[in-house]
């Protein structure tokens, strides 16, 4: 069996961070916690530290930032963790979502100064997290993925290694193409049976207990029933999964052609200027390609994560 994991630090405290952290917090094992803004790491309750470098001490950092660049400076900075090739943690556990090439620059970087790294993006969100139904995807060494294993368990239902290397790093941008495709597959049957004379919230609820429905159907249902487009995953950031999930297909040799229209829809959301508000504006998108205008429905809809 491998060792206990022993001290934990974090760095990013995010809406995904904050909550992942929380869940460390509430299983008895509370993070050392870092976040370019102060209050924000504060607001978690886990002991916050005053800079990136008194988190070297840890066996265990787990990092959740929102782009390479971020990663790369929390690391390689002139302050940064990974800075100082004297004092660095045991392991390094990202769940940010990078592009492969990224990850592997710094799975390289770790290797040289014998930091096991361990790419572990998520699915879900802040309160997909919360209600305890995130989603893991781990790759890199096996016997530290052992190492790290029950508190990725605190964190997430659902944790599966997925093998060597940075392969984690591609099974999710496979996951968010699926995500941008469902979404939008989702937005035009929708408004079919909407503008057939069927409200959403009805349409949703069989499509939502038939064999069809899925957890993120049923999620998605009440932003679809009450247009609230509070943003839990935006167009730009969709965007940005799928420019690397067509740049992995043309490396693969592997056709996309359902992705790659899903894509100028996505595109076509992004350059609407709507880039602040959730990406489940594809329904509205679609709504007006179909001559049909939206209003609110006042209807209680289950999103399936309440406990």
């Amino acid at each position: 069996m491998a060792e206990a994991a022993g001290s934990v630090g974090w760095i990013g405290a995010g809406r995904m961070g904050a909550a992942m952290a929380g869940r460390l917090l509430a299983a008895g094992v509370p993070p050392l916690i870092w976040n370019r803004t102060r209050s924000k790491a504060e607001a978690t309750g886990c002991p916050v530290a005053s800079d990136v470098a008194s988190l070297r001490s840890c066996d265990v950092v787990f990092t959740m930032l929102s782009t390479s660049a971020d990663l790369e400076e929390v690391l390689f900075g002139a302050e940064g963790l990974l800075a100082d090739p004297a004092s660095v943690p045991g392991t390094l556990v990202d769940c940010s979502t990078i592009s492969p090439e990224s990850s592997a620059l710094v799975r390289a970087s770790c290797l040289a100064l014998g930091v096991d790294f361990l790419a572990a993006p998520v699915s879900g969100n802040g309160k997909v997290v919360k209600s305890g139904n995130l989603s893991i995807a781990v790759s890199g060494p096996l016997p530290a993925y052992e190492r790290v294993a029950d508190l990725l368990g605190h964190i997430a239902r659902s944790v599966t290694y997925v093998g060597e290397g940075d392969v984690s790093r591609l099974v999710k941008i496979c996951h968010n193409l699926m995500l941008g495709v469902v979404t939008q597959c989702l937005a035009e049957i929708t408004v079919l049976a909407e503008k057939g004379g069927v409200s959403r919230a009805a349409f949703l609820a069989f499509l939502n207990d038939s064999v069809m429905g899925s957890m993120f159907t049923r999620y998605k249902s009440p932003a679809f029933v009450h247009l609230d487009y509070t943003p839990t995953f935006t167009p730009l950031l969709l965007r940005k999964d799928f420019d690397l999930g067509l740049a992995a297909g043309h490396e693969l040799d592997v056709p996309l052609p359902l992705a790659a229209l899903t894509a100028q829809l996505v595109q076509q959301a992004v350059s609407s200027g709507r880039v602040t508000e959730d990406f489940a504006i594809l329904l509205d998108q679609q709504a007006a390609a179909s001559g049909l205008a939206l209003k609110p429905e006042d209807t209680p809809v289950d999103d399936g994560l309440s406990s």
